[in-house]
């Protein structure tokens, strides 16, 4: 059976399952409109996930044709995969921020053997030791295609702006910008007085941005000409961009928001959204204290830094594509450091971080 959530007021969530994953699923929302339902995500590209996805929405009393739009809240497959198929088979239109359109379209128009040399390049700069790079060589070797962002889903045909109200039909619905875990990430408030009484602001779709027990990812775009970093033109790992410091910035503007509930993409619904923000941007200040430290007793290079850092298991134990997230969380912290006058990056490459 579908495990389907209703949260009153119009509004449900389905679990899409993300195959192979500790995640387990995301939840892909429903919301009632005057015109049709819009999804608020869409979940994995997987048989099982569109299995998952149907029979939820049957259990919620609607289908895929009947759906008269789509909401991704950012470009990463687990929300986005599926929505070549839901706009295939409903004609739904398909919005998303233009920082992570850009994202998907340039990953739509190369060959999938430039994601594996700017990744090897990118991780090569930060210092990953040959051992970490080969399986990227190998899969380029091969042609696969597998697991890469963006490919099979819709290119969208809405571009959502910054603090737009969305057109929805009898329904109140703005997009926040919170870049920070991608260029483009959206999180969605829905303007309405919460259904059962919860004191404060309406209710907030938030996607990865804001999860109730899981610091969310902080990912390591580039510059704004080449956002979530351009597989032609990789740029180099030398502190330009800040994510950390959108993310924070994001988090912030979120605790301002004061929802009476949070409608995470993972997890559960959750009450207190201002509290787990202090949670995060503690976790985070932690984070760069330790780095900070770390940078004091010798400079550092992105992957030097991630092997000693603390994580939710021991370095040796942590698979390979867990180790290329790794080393993009401990640079976007490291960046953080430059940012705030902090830390400095050394001439050369790999690249390295000097506490200054």
């Amino acid at each position: 059976m579908p495990q389907v959530i209703d949260h009153g007021g119009g509004v449900w969530s389905v679990q899409v399952p993300i195959p192979d994953n500790p995640l387990g699923h995301t939840l892909v929302h429903v919301l009632d409109t005057g015109r049709g339902p819009v999804l608020v995500d869409t979940g994995w590209d997987d048989p099982a996930s569109w299995d998952a996805l149907t029979e939820g929405l049957a259990a919620v009393g609607t289908a895929v044709p009947e759906l008269h739009g789509v909401v991704i809240t950012h470009h990463h497959p687990d929300h986005h995969g599926l929505s070549g198929r839901v706009r295939e088979e409903s004609g739904a239109w398909l919005a998303m921020h233009p920082a992570d359109t850009a994202i998907v379209r340039h990953t739509r128009g190369s060959h999938p053997s430039l994601w594996f040399d700017y990744l090897a390049e990118k991780l090569a700069r930060a210092g990953a030791p040959d051992t970490h790079l080969a399986p990227l060589r190998t899969a380029r070797a091969a042609g696969r295609t597998g697991g890469l962002p963006g490919l099979g889903a819709a290119l969208p045909d809405r571009e959502i702006a910054p603090g737009e109200l969305l057109p929805l039909a009898g329904r109140s619905l703005r997009a926040i910008w919170t870049p920070g875990h991608t260029p483009g990430h959206v999180c969605l408030h829905l303007e309405e007085a919460h259904p059962g009484g919860l004191p404060g602001r309406g209710r907030l779709f938030s996607g990865d941005h804001l999860l109730p027990g899981i610091s969310p990812h902080i990912g390591l775009y580039e510059d704004p000409g080449n956002p979530g970093g351009d597989p032609g033109n990789p740029g180099g790992t030398d502190g330009g961009t800040d994510p950390l410091g959108d993310y924070t910035a994001s988090l912030e503007r979120i605790a301002r928001l004061a929802p009476a509930e949070v409608l995470p993409a993972h997890q559960h619904a959750f009450t207190g959204a201002g509290i787990r923000v202090q949670e995060l941007l503690a976790h985070h200040e932690d984070r760069l204290r330790g780095l900070l430290a770390l940078l004091r007793s010798a400079p550092l290079t992105p992957w030097q830094a991630a092997e000693r850092m603390v994580w939710n298991r021991p370095w040796a134990a942590i698979p390979h594509a867990s180790r290329t997230i790794a080393v993009s969380e401990a640079e976007a912290h490291l960046r953080r450091l430059v940012k705030l006058g902090r830390a400095e990056v050394l001439p050369g490459v790999p690249t390295r971080y000097a506490a200054v």
